[in-house]
């Protein structure tokens, strides 16, 4: 398989958690940021890979062996940002694009002992879960911040955004993974909320709450 390819799996795959049924070319293009008649090429070699289904006005799905090859990208990802930030000190923001080089290293061995090497980790360095060697993934049974109401407390498990601006501020508020978080007040009006963490307490927008993951 190309990495054009592989990129295109793991699209479909990500995009797969937010489209009830078939996924249109559109929202395809528009996640690769690319034209539609480019996503409508590549469907047709993947098709003949078998690795998507296509039906007119139904969309694209994967079909069992594209969910597989996706998820081991996914697994590859994943683990090569748990080593970046584990081993060499890399920073949560630094590592999405390093990893999405290594991704495409064909080697089952060497990602096999990468993750045995890493004490088999359940989750990135953004919280987010890391499929198994057969592809099977945790869900996500958390719950986001926003969804949280006044005198409600959790602790942050992981991010929906894991764009480096996005990072970069966590870091700056001191909000990141293991933090317990506590809703001090909430405004009605935009969903803003004032949170404690630790002793320190300040205000986030709606934005910010919408991409964190609480667990409760």
């Amino acid at each position: 398989m190309t990495r054009s390819e592989e990129n295109y799996l793991k699209a479909i795959y990500h995009l797969s958690d937010t489209f009830d049924g078939g996924i249109s070319t559109n929202a395809i293009a528009e996640k690769m940021k690319t034209k539609a008649s480019s996503v409508t090429d590549m469907i047709k070699k993947l098709s003949e890979k078998e690795l998507v289904n296509y039906r007119r006005y139904k969309g694209v799905e994967l079909t069992e062996r594209g969910k597989l090859v996706a998820a081991s990208i996914i697994r590859k990802h994943r683990l090569w940002e748990v080593f970046l930030v584990d081993k060499l000190n890399f920073t949560w923001d630094e590592v999405h694009d390093v990893a999405e080089q290594l991704e495409h290293i064909k080697s089952e061995k060497l990602i096999n002992q990468l993750d045995e090497f890493l004490g088999f980790p359940k989750r990135d360095p953004h919280g987010d879960p890391i499929p198994d060697k057969d592809g099977n993934m945790s869900d996500h049974a958390d719950v986001l911040l926003v969804t949280l109401n006044k005198n409600d407390k959790g602790i942050i498990v992981g991010v929906k955004d894991s764009s480096s601006s996005f990072l970069k501020y966590l870091d700056k508020q001191g909000i990141a993974l293991g933090k317990k978080i506590k809703v001090i007040d909430k405004e009605p009006f935009d969903n803003s909320m004032k949170i404690r963490i630790k002793k320190e307490e300040f205000t986030i927008s709606q934005q910010i709450a919408n991409n964190i993951y609480m667990k409760k």
